[in-house]
Parts: C-alpha cells; structure tokens; sequence
C-alpha cells in the first residue's frame, strides 16, 4: 500500500501576501534555529533529511516520545516505507496555532484571577462594613435606619411634587398657548403697551411672523410682539426664544410646542410698529461680560453694572420659553386657502419656573425640619422602648455574679418586651427552683451518706468489738458463758445491719420504680384495722378509737378541715400493693408504739372525698402544713361542685411528744433522728418513714405531718382510688402522679 503524499502549499505566484509570509517565516525560522527554503522543492527536501515534527521550542517532539516509547514498534516496521516529510508551512502554522491557544489560555486565566480577586476584596469590603456596623448600638442602627427612611421618603414625595407640578404648568401652558393664538395676534397692540406700563418682564408672549410666497420663504420675518427687560435697559433690551431656522421648520412642528432657551438682544422699533432684531446679542458670559461687537471699554462693563444690579430680572428673562408653530392660512378669491406665512407664539416659563423653585424651597423646607421632628422623636420612643431591654440587662448581670433572686421589671405582656420579661422571670424562677433543688439535694446526699456511714458503723464496731472480747477471754475461766453473751451480741447486731441494708435496698428499687406490683386489689380498711388490732395487742392500756372521715366546710372564721365521726369505719378498697400498703401502716403504728406513751390515746379514721386537684399536681406536693392545706381547699370545691377525683383519706393522730414545725418535714428524710447522739435505744433504722414516703409516692399519693390538737402527731395520708393508668377515671376517679410523704406517728427518735 502507497502512503498518502503530502503536496506542499501552492499559492498564487501574484498574491502580495505571500512575500510577507515568506519573510515572516524567514523570521521565525531563524529566531528558532530552522532553516527553510521559500520554494516547494527545497521544501520538501529539507522534509526528507530533518524530522518535520520537530520543534520550534527545543521541547521533545510527538514522534520521538513515540519513537521512546515503542522501540518494538520502531524495529517491527523497519520494512515499512518511510513516511513521507510534513511540509514546513504546517509546522509554522501548529506554532502559530499553538501560541495562540496559549496566550488564550493565559487571558482566560488572568481573568478567572482578576474575578477572583475582585470577589475575595468584596467579601473582604462586605464584612468590614458589617464588622462596623455591628459595632453600634441597636437603639444607633435604629435611629439611623429611621432618619434614612425619612429623608428617602421626604426627597421622594417632593420630587414627585415637584415633577407633578411641573408636568401640570407646562400642560396649562401649551393649552393657553394653543387655545388663545387668535386671540394674541388680535391683540398684539395691547399686549405692546403692557411692556412700558410693568418692570422686569412685562409681557410674556413673542409673536413673530415668517411670511411664505407660493410655498417657500420670503426672508421677510416681522416680530410684533417681544417682551422687554425692563429693568436692565428700557425697552432696548428684550428677551426672546430661540427659534429654529427656515430650514429645519417641518410639518411636524406645526401645532406642537416645545421648550427653546432665550436669548437677550438689543432692539429697535421698525417702520411698521414692530421690532428690529438685527441688534447684538448681549447675554452676558460667564465672566460677567456681554457679548457683541459694539460694547467696547466702558460700555462693557456698564452693561456688565447693570446686569449684575438686575440678576433677578436677568434670571427671569433667561427663563425658557415654550413655543408653538401655525401655519397663516387666508382665503383667496375662489375660496381657497394659502399660506401666508408661519407664525410662532411663545410664552416665557419664568413664572412656571419661579412656582416650582419656590415650591422646591418649601419641600425642601419642611422635608428639613420633618427629618428633624421625625428623628428626634424616633430618637425619643426608641431610647424609651428599649429602656426595658438595658433593665433585663441589668437584671442579666446581677444574676451572673450569682444572685439569683433577681427578676426581670413587669410590662405589659401584649408588648414584646412584656412577653419577653415574663417569659425570663419564669424561666428565672425555675432556674432558682432548681439551683436551691440541686442544693438541697446535694446537703441530702451528704447527710446520708453520713448517717449511713454511721448507722453501719454502729453494728460493724459491735461485731467487731464482741470477736475480739471472745478472743481475749476464751482461755479464761467461764469462757463458754462469754461466749454465748458475744455471739448473741453479735448475732444481734448483724440482724440490725441486714434490716438496715434491706431498707436500703427496697429504696433503692423504689426511686428506680422497681419492687411494688400495682395490679392488686387492696382493702385498706382491712389493713388499718389489722394494724389497731396489733397496737391494741402490744399496748393494752392504750385506748384506740376508730371513726370516718368527712370534710367540715369553712365558716367565717374557720377555714374547711376534717371532721371525725366515731364509729365503725367504711370499706375503701383501691389498686396497689397490698404488702407495700401494709408496710406503710406498720411503719406508722410502730412508730406509734416506739415513740409514745402507751397509755396515750389514739385516733384512727379513714373515708372518701372529691378533690378538684389532678393526680400529678397532687403528686409534686411537698409534705407540708400547706400542701395539705391545697388540698383541703381543693376537696371543698370538690365537695361543692360534685366533681374532680376521687381519694382515700387516711387519718393517724397520737397524743405523744409531736416534733417542732420546723422540722416535721424533715422525718420523711433517710436517716433523719432528733436526737443529736444518734442513739437507737428504741430500735429502728431511721428509714421507716422514707420507705413509707416512697411506697405512698408510687401509689401516686399525697403523705404529711402535722399537729395534733392538744399535743402530738398527726400523719394524713391521700391515695386516688383509681389511677390514670389503669384507664379507669371520669370526674370522680382520676389518678394522681406521686404522693408528697409517708408520716409516721412519733417524736424524737423517729426513724
């Protein structure tokens, strides 16, 4: 197979163009160290001895990277025919090619950098500008944002004005314009005389005729009608529009007006009662000189005194003018109409543009003093509205150096400030609740694991102390003996530690919600007749009596409280543990028993009412005189109204030594005991009363102690006879959460 042949480039031997590129490529070739001819011939045998792909640059080319890489390939085609030269124009034109791609390259990438750039400094310019602004106050940033609103509505609402106003003069001025031409040319006489009667600009109307001769102009122009200048020269000075030439007049203009510049020149009366306009021009420049050619020397500068002593007056007759074009139309004989001519009527402005500089001035006026008014009481509400916000911060800072018992000024809650100072006084409030919380139960913990510490101790120091005693005596006369008091010692105080480590347990599983079964139907009047029955039988002498419980309402001077009607007292049965009920029960008789003398009397009632207290409010009662009291005053609503949720009332009032108000709440703590010595003479763990506060609290129950009238102890316990959970309820049986404690009966040394 023949390989292709490459014919060299063939241009026409005329074209112009082909000595500068052979001279380019001259150029090129010698700048890169390559030697060509300019012919096709040279070129192609040049192509055969040199490798065509080299290149310009030096780098290595396509085909000897190729040539590197396949040096198998290179020797399996050593048969091959050799590939025919690329001619050297191709090469010169890759260059070109390439080095324009390159330089495309880099414009693109400088670019893409110079884009870069300008987004990073105007991320960099945006967060220095918001950096300061921060920087401000708030009551700053608003009084600024408002201020700015003002002045952009003020500027606003008077350019409208001003526009609209504007727009509203002119309109009125092409109308009379338009509507009263007739009536200007018919009075042209008049309207001249007004000019010698009035100072500064007199009459404000320019007539000027153009007189037209079988369709095209004359040159003949007459201008009956110029209003003077008054006050700068007389009637020499006169202010008139300027009009466009003959040839720009076209019939678009006709009945049209527009708005022309003025000019001032210097006129005189002509034969016919007009004016002659071929005077000069004496406008004054801006150097306060006027122009024309016959003000010389002195002349100039009097004309100069008295334009500078008339500047209102100039200011006026340099007023634009509106201008209008009619065609004079007359009939002829055979009642046709010709024109006559081309009349312009103009009306000077300076009246419109006087109304609208003063009006500027009064926008402008009263957008001031607006702005100021607007920005000082702005100034005003905003200080007063955010005077709440520096008291909340304030109160802020006294709270962080750690009192806690501020709040928060009231306002009115319909407000935001309002809404927001209730809302931190609340919030404040539970911080506090929970900071003292968190206090308390930190003392607890600490008390407790005192008190254990020492309730272990005790038995642990007689165990000790009695194996020792055996060891020491055991060799000595009447040893067995001995031994028999130290082990029943012994024995007596590991029985202590193994009740004290129970109790320990049972609380625990009760503060996890472990270790009480709710699903039991428990007969409470069988439990508290058990346990009378059982203190009737240790104390024989003590004189127990038994009643119902009802709820006496409150008089004029006595609030509601229980009543006690003696008898036998109603069944009540509820859902519970029954051993977990029954240990609560004993628990408080035996502290009876313990605590009091035995032949003190003793109360045991028990009944049903309604409360209008739910369950779980019930629940978070602590064991106080004033819980107890919310709920006596909740059962007499109850009571009234017919409705709320059923409870058990549970009533356990001794005559012994009571306990100080002080410290009634305390005897639900574990481990609690008024006797300093912490002596269990009587026997007890000190947790009696917390395992009966738990068990009550489980049951969703409400427990406290208060006084007996005429000395003692009360204990009040409240359960729901049905809870929320078992899906029984309506308005006489709904549950209740938690119970606040378990009383038990006693005084000092109760444990």
């Amino acid at each position: 197979m023949t390989p292709p042949r490459h014919e060299p480039f063939e241009r026409d031997p005329n074209d112009p163009s082909r000595l500068n590129d052979a001279n380019e490529s001259h150029g090129v070739n010698e700048q890169y160290g390559v030697n060509e001819p300019h012919d096709s011939q040279a070129s192609c045998e040049s192509a055969d001895t040199e490798n065509p792909s080299a290149p310009i640059d030096g780098g290595a080319s396509d085909g000897d990277a190729t040539n590197a890489a396949s040096t198998p390939a290179q020797s399996a085609q050593s048969t091959q025919p050799a590939q025919p030269a690329q001619p050297a124009h191709k090469n010169r034109f890759a260059w070109f090619r390439n080095r324009g791609q390159a330089k495309a390259n880099q414009a693109k990438a400088t670019a893409a950098a110079g884009a870069e750039a300008f987004k990073t400094k105007h991320r960099t310019l945006a967060k220095l500008f918001f950096y300061k602004f921060d920087r401000f106050s708030l009551s700053t940033k608003l009084v600024a944002c408002t201020l700015v609103v003002l002045i952009v509505g003020t500027v606003g609402i008077s350019t409208a004005i001003r526009q609209l106003v504007s727009s509203y003069l002119l309109q009125k001025t092409d109308n009379q314009l338009i509507s009263q031409r007739s009536l200007i040319l018919s009075n042209t006489t008049m309207l001249r005389g007004s000019n010698s009667q009035s100072s500064g600009m007199g009459n404000n109307y320019f007539l000027q005729v153009r007189y037209v001769e079988n369709g095209e102009f004359t040159g003949k122009v007459s201008t009956p009608l110029v209003p003077s200048v008054a006050g700068l020269s007389g009637n020499s000075i006169v202010s008139m529009p300027k009009l466009p030439a003959n040839s720009q007049i076209t019939d678009d203009m006709f009945g049209k007006p527009f708005t022309t510049s003025a000019m001032l020149r210097t006129v005189t009366n002509d034969a016919n009662g007009g004016f002659d306009l071929n005077g000069v021009d004496v406008v004054p420049n801006e150097g306060g000189n006027a122009s024309g050619s016959g003000d010389t020397g002195g002349d100039t500068n009097n004309k100069a005194e008295r334009f500078a002593a008339g500047g209102n007056v100039l200011q006026a007759a340099r007023s634009p003018w509106r201008v209008a074009a009619f065609k004079w139309v007359e009939p002829d004989g055979k009642n046709n109409e010709t024109v006559k001519g081309v009349v312009f009527i103009g009306l000077s402005l300076s009246d419109q543009i006087d109304i609208i500089n003063t009006l500027t001035q009064y926008c402008v006026t009263v957008g001031i003093a607006i702005v100021l008014l607007g920005g000082s009481l702005s100034a005003l509400i905003i200080r007063r509205t955010l005077r709440p916000l520096k008291r909340i911060e304030k109160t802020a800072a006294q709270i962080a150096v750690g009192d806690l018992s501020q709040r928060v000024p009231p306002a009115p809650e319909n407000t935001e400030v309002g809404s927001l100072s209730t809302s931190l006084n609340t919030m404040l409030a539970r911080i506090e609740r929970s900071f003292h919380e968190q206090e308390q139960t930190t003392e607890k913990m600490k008390r407790f694991v005192s008190d254990a510490s020492h309730e272990l101790r005790t038995p642990l120091a007689a165990i000790h102390g009695y194996a020792e005693l055996y060891t020491m005596q055991r060799d000595l006369p009447g040893a067995l003996e001995r031994a028999d008091e130290s082990i029943a010692h012994i024995e007596r105080s590991s029985q202590r530690m193994t009740v004290l480590v129970e109790d320990l347990l049972s609380l625990a599983r009760l503060d996890e919600g472990r270790g009480i079964d709710m699903t039991q139907q428990v007969s409470l009047t069988s439990l508290v007749a058990d346990a009378t029955d059982d203190l009737h039988a240790l104390d024989p002498e003590r004189e127990v009596t038994r009643g119902t419980i009802t709820l006496k309402p409150a008089d004029g001077e006595h609030p509601c409280d229980f009543a006690i009607e003696e008898g036998q007292m109603q069944p009540i049965s509820l859902i519970g543990d029954a051993s977990r009920l029954r240990q609560v029960v004993t628990n408080i008789i035996g502290n009876v028993h313990r605590y009091t003398p035995s032949d003190s009397p003793v109360r045991v009632s028990m009944g049903t009412m309604l409360a209008s207290i739910d369950q779980h409010t019930l629940a978070t009662l602590p064991p106080t005189d004033a819980s107890l009291r919310q709920f006596l005053d909740a059962a007499e609503v109850g009571q009234s109204m017919s409705t709320g949720t059923a409870y058990a009332v549970m009533r356990f009032e001794d005559h012994g030594p009571g306990a100080p108000e002080e410290t009634r709440s305390q005897l639900f703590e574990r481990f609690y005991t008024a006797d300093p010595s912490r002596a269990r003479a009587k026997g007890g763990t000190g947790l009696g009363l917390a395992i009966a506060l738990s068990v009550v609290r489980a049951h969703q129950g409400f427990i406290c102690a208060t006084e007996t009238p005429g000395g003692g102890l009360t204990f009040t316990i409240v359960l729901p006879l049905a809870h929320i959970d078992d899906g029984v309820g309506g308005s006489g049986s709904a549950g209740a959460a938690a119970g606040a404690g378990v009383g038990a009966a006693g005084s000092a040394g109760i444990k």
